[in-house]
């Protein structure tokens, strides 16, 4: 049976895998957290791209036809190499809702929140370029995020004051519009949304990258499941994957395996 595989370099992509179940619910779902080598941010391209290169060929045999690389860092260093060595795999990538921030911002200032790699990546700056030169766009790497989110701390206060310290100085610079451009950032919304009261909107890609994933698997007609799927490996630990994946999406009926790749 032919599956949908998503992999981030550890929890993070559960944003995008939360979104694209809602829009399959009878699709087979197959998740890659590749945390024994997270952060990917700190990494280099070479790096990122074998790593990538290896999960794929996992994910590919596990029969997945369409991939999700639900982590803006490895889309940003790997999303084309992927691309031209596996042609016979569709790819979907990520990249920070910079297109949406610019043409909705009023005060014509708007922040990207996102790891170093994906800031730096030919990708961002393409599309900063292209969407984004009538506006004036803050780039901000949060230092810590990744790693709090990766332990399922997402609720506790020195969590919420280490969102305070980023959001704040954005909100009094008259930012009105955030993008996200890590998929860990979305676990931390909620405390986003309640330090900006409004002032400003927070924006989370995953959304639109599950509807270009539904309308990929219609046009490729991957037939549904009457009984879907859903499975998660972690090159990790696999008892600490469960902890903290049920922390942010709650008791899950899936299978957790451990994957030495």
């Amino acid at each position: 049976m032919t599956k949908i595989g998503l992999f981030d370099s550890g929890v993070g992509g559960l944003s995008v895998w939360r979104a694209v179940a809602r829009a399959l619910p009878q699709s087979d779902l197959v998740y890659f957290a590749d945390q024994k080598y997270c952060p990917y941010g700190l990494r280099s391209q070479q790096e990122i791209r074998a790593l990538a290169a290896r999960i794929t060929k996992f994910l590919v045999e596990q029969n997945c036809r369409v991939i999700v690389v639900a982590c803006n860092t490895a889309s940003a260093a790997a999303l084309y190499f992927l691309r031209q060595q596996f042609p016979a795999i569709t790819f979907i990538g990520m990249e920070p809702a910079v297109k949406p921030a610019a043409r909705a911002t009023r005060s014509g200032k708007i922040a990207v929140l996102a790891t170093r790699g994906t800031l730096e990546g030919e990708l961002f700056h393409h599309t900063r370029d292209e969407f984004a030169r009538h506006v004036q766009a803050l780039t901000v790497y949060p230092t810590d995020w990744v790693e709090r989110v990766e332990r399922g701390d997402i609720d506790s206060p020195e969590t919420y004051a280490s969102v305070r310290r980023v959001i704040e100085p954005l909100l009094d610079a008259g930012v009105d519009e955030i993008a996200l451009g890590c998929t860990h950032y979305p676990f931390l919304a909620p405390a986003m949304e309640n330090i900006a009261a409004g002032r400003a909107s927070i924006l989370d890609p995953s959304d639109a990258v599950a509807k270009q994933t539904a309308r990929i698997v219609a046009e490729s007609a991957l037939p549904p499941t009457r009984n879907a799927t859903l499975t998660y490996y972690t090159s990790g630990n696999v008892a600490e994957f469960g902890r903290v994946l049920e922390k942010l999406l709650g008791p899950q009926a899936a299978e957790i395996a451990f994957s030495p790749i």
